[in-house]
């Protein structure tokens, strides 16, 4: 994955959604092009013009501390697309191993703890495939797949990709394109931090070419921690559900994390995700029994 590339793709969205009143500038006549000037972030950057037109070139990596933190201020950048700057930057210690496209494995250890919650919930690997899931994840997310799909690597599900080209995933979510954006943006701060990862650049080639819509939200560089809130579903057994999640992080260098869905107490959603706990459920819909487990 070409990070100084993508460094300067992403000085260049920041930089055209600006308009001098975000920053605090007098804006002057007619601007050809909507957003800063490279002049007016190298001003604000305290820069010069030429490092800066480099930076936005490809033509510099490794940008010290002190260059991502003016950057990030004449650009008012959050901290989440801060620190996905400095990644971009190349400004951290590279793992020769990472490159390699292996097979991800979740730990003996966080199998156990997702087998023994209570609520739905899914493991995650750095390139969003499923290593493992509870039943009641499994019910939820993806029913219409093998429960042990996750255990072969060549046939393991990938959220990301599901969400893109699988049917049946996109339709769970009526909300379709605020997923979407949201899956693209935390995709989009995963390549950053794990940009040796030959796996995760493939992931991202293969849904560029194969949906139109990826390419588009992707050529945008969207930039988000999506670690809480809410998700709209609409299950093909259990209906409509509104539902929290939450997305733990395996306190390790994996990229591991676990992501959990969670009800209002008492609410019809919360009796819904009850019902995924039931180990041979047959699940109904409108009281009518569906005929076949899931």
């Amino acid at each position: 994955m070409n990070q100084p590339g993508a460094m300067g793709d992403f000085l260049r969205k920041r930089r055209n959604a600006l308009t001098p009143a975000d920053v605090g500038l007098m804006d002057y006549g007619t601007r050809r092009v909507p957003g800063l000037r490279r002049e007016e972030v190298a001003m604000l950057a305290g820069m010069s013009v030429t490092y800066y037109a480099r930076l936005e070139q490809g033509q510099h990596i490794n940008a010290s501390d002190s260059v991502i933190d003016s950057l990030a201020r004449a650009l008012a950048l959050t901290e989440v697309e801060r620190k996905h700057l400095a990644d971009l930057s190349g400004n951290k210690p590279r793992n020769p191993k990472a490159s390699r496209n292996r097979p991800d494995q979740a730990r003996p250890g966080t199998k156990r703890l997702v087998d023994s919650m209570r609520v739905p919930s899914v493991v995650l690997g750095k390139r969003t495939e499923v290593l493992a899931w509870n039943q009641a994840g499994h019910r939820l997310v993806a029913s219409h797949l093998a429960f042990e799909a996750p255990d072969t690597p060549s046939e393991r599900p990938n959220l990301t990709r599901m969400l893109f080209l699988d049917e049946a995933t996109r339709s769970l979510y009526p909300q379709w394109r605020a997923e979407a954006g949201r899956a693209v943006a935390s995709l989009r701060l995963l390549s950053g931090r794990f940009s040796d990862d030959t796996g995760l650049a493939a992931l991202v080639g293969e849904l560029t070419l194969k949906s139109p819509d990826f390419a588009t939200m992707w050529a945008e560089h969207p930039v988000e921690n999506c670690m809480s809130g809410n998700k709209a579903l609409n299950h093909p057994q259990l209906g409509a559900l509104e539902l929290g999640f939450e997305v733990l992080t395996v306190p390790d260098d994996s990229g591991h994390r676990i992501l959990t869905y969670t009800a209002e107490p008492g609410s019809g959603a919360a009796a819904a995700l009850d019902r995924l706990q039931r180990p041979s459920l047959t699940l109904a819909r409108d009281g009518a029994e569906l005929g076949q487990a899931v």
